[in-house]
Formats: structure tokens, C-alpha cells, sequence
């Protein structure tokens, strides 16, 4: 058996699979938990496991990864996970710690095409690199590298790069956030928060991302979709740039649940436009393919992918 994680703020996904592609797996709320190890008793309970039938794994988790690798902390949980006190207490062999954006990462360039939206065919090379995005709580960024008859993942931290606005309105929105923030960076304006802020420029009123989302796909004259349409556009402009920057044409993958959330308004909004208006360069951007990755357990399967490597 493989063991694959993926280890939110909120929520753990666990699975274990026997052949490294079918997941049994089970879903837990952190907050019912007073640590982690916790959570995986339960698990194992749940699922009857002996654990000495698991003969690897891996954990997907949001935080920064030790440099050797075998711990980590949890950005916004206080939680710590050490791969070898969870291996003597557990009896498993070492698991591999991974940020969850490289989870994400991997389980969206291994995803089936059933798995995916497309967004623009473009014309891939299969040895170019792919770039993987993704808009939440913050904005991750991952190059994924051909290698080996494999991927290599890159990870990046593209979301802190300066936010350059494209036109008055946008110039008005990095006004509004420089007086809050001083610097202004694309994570400040393409995450759930920034929808949030963009939405208090536009409409005056604070929001959660998800309020915003439902006013928008309800009403498509309201100031709700107003905001939206300016996140989408501004949510193409950084695709486009990281990829321009890192000529993915392997492909480019837009992960997290924003974008699989406001799939209804992706192709008629304004995300297309604004990654491919690269000036000279428009027609490279117009050849990158760009899928949204649908799979609501992409973190877990690019874990027990990543397990398997």
C-alpha cells in the first residue's frame, strides 16, 4: 500500500492505494484534531490498515518543507509533522514531505483529459515545460519539468512578484492596495483576499470570496461581476507573463478551487485576452495550451504520484 496526504489549513485529505493509481480515501476536518498523527490514527482505524503493508508515501502539506526535507510546520495551523517520529510511532516506513503546491502541481500535468477543461488548444511540445497556477488563499506558481519519462517540479514564488497593473481601473486597484500594504504583489490581487479587496474598490462592500462568486454568477450586471470580471483579467495577465517567462509550451494548468468554481465564466471573460496580450510576443502566448484542472482531489492523486517517484 502507498500512503498519499494532502494537508490543508482546514482539512486533510488521506488515501492508500494498492497499484499507485486506484485512492481509498477519507476526509477530515483539522479542527477535530488536536495534532496530526492524530489524524492519521484515525485513518488507519477507519480504514483497518495494518501499516506494515504501507511501503512508502508521501505528504502534500501547506508550509514550507525543513531543508532535509523530513519536517515541517503548517502556515496556518499550529501543527508540526516530522516524517521519522511518524514513521517510529506508526511503524511506516520514511514518508516524503512536500509542499501541497507541488502536489497540486504533479497531479495536475498527470491528470486524464477527463480531468480537465481546456481552455485554449494551442499547439504543446511535449518536452517544453509546463506551468502550473493556482489562485486560493494565496497564489502558487510550480514549473514541471519532462525528465526522465518523468516530471521534476520547480516550485516558484511567482505570486510575490510586483503587481503591474494593465489599465486605469487596475492602476486605481494597486492605489488602493499600496495605502494598505505598501508593496503591492500579484498574490495581493489574484487570491480569494484579493477578489475580496478588488470587490471593496468596486462595490464598497466587504465580502468573502465565495459571496462574491454567487452574486457574480447570479447577476451578471451587478458590481459583483464587475469585480470578478477584473480578477479573471488580471488572473490571465500573470498566467500569461509566468509563462512567457518560463516559454511553457508544454502547457499551462490553472489549479484550486477558484478557478474550477467560476469555470462557467472562464471562456467568455476576460482571462484569454489578457494572457495572450504579450505585444510581440502575443503569438507564442496564443500556442501555449491552458487547461483548468477539475479533479477535486488533485492535491492527493499528485501526492501518491509523487510517492511513487
Amino acid at each position: 500500500m502507498i500512503l498519499a496526504g494532502d494537508i490543508g489549513g482546514t482539512k486533510t485529505l488521506l488515501g492508500l492505494s494498492p497499484d499507485g493509481e486506484s485512492l481509498d480515501h477519507r476526509r477530515y476536518a483539522n479542527a477535530d484534531f488536536p495534532d496530526f498523527a492524530a489524524v492519521l490514527a484515525a485513518f488507519f482505524t477507519e480504514t483497518r490498515t495494518d501499516t506494515r503493508q504501507v511501503r512508502g508515501g508521501c505528504l502534500a502539506l501547506a508550509g514550507p518543507i525543513a531543508d532535509d526535507g523530513r519536517s515541517a510546520h503548517l502556515t496556518n495551523l499550529p501543527w508540526e509533522i516530522d516524517s521519522a517520529v511518524l514513521s517510529s510511532h506508526f511503524g511506516l516506513p520514511a514518508l516524503r514531505l512536500v509542499n501541497d503546491f507541488a502536489g497540486a502541481a504533479m497531479g495536475a500535468v498527470t491528470s486524464s483529459p477527463a480531468q480537465r477543461f481546456t481552455l485554449q488548444q494551442g499547439d504543446p511540445l511535449a518536452t517544453a515545460p509546463c506551468l502550473v497556477v493556482g489562485a486560493g488563499t494565496g497564489l502558487g506558481m510550480a514549473i514541471v519539468l519532462p525528465e526522465h519519462g518523468g516530471w521534476r517540479i520547480v516550485a516558484g514564488e511567482g505570486g510575490h512578484v510586483a503587481f503591474a497593473p494593465a489599465d486605469e481601473r487596475q492602476m486605481a486597484l494597486w492605489t488602493f492596495l499600496h495605502a494598505r500594504h505598501g508593496r503591492v504583489t500579484w498574490e495581493r490581487v489574484v487570491s480569494g483576499p484579493g477578489l475580496t479587496a478588488i470587490n471593496e474598490l468596486v462595490a464598497g462592500i466587504r465580502l468573502s470570496p465565495e459571496q462574491i462568486a454567487d452574486r457574480a454568477l447570479a447577476d451578471p450586471t451587478g458590481a459583483e461581476r464587475r469585480s470578478l470580471d477584473m480578477f479573471l483579467a488580471a488572473y490571465g495577465a500573470f498566467a500569461g507573463d509566468m509563462a512567457l517567462a518560463c516559454l511553457t509550451r508544454g502547457g499551462v494548468f490553472l489549479a484550486g478551487g477558484i478557478a474550477a468554481k467560476l469555470l462557467p465564466l472562464l471562456p467568455h471573460s476576460g482571462f484569454l485576452a489578457a494572457f495572450k496580450a504579450k505585444a510581440e510576443h502575443t503569438t507564442i502566448a496564443a500556442r501555449m495550451p491552458i487547461h483548468v484542472a477539475t479533479d477535486p482531489l488533485l492535491g492527493l492523486r499528485g501526492a501518491l504520484q509523487l510517492a511513487r517517484n
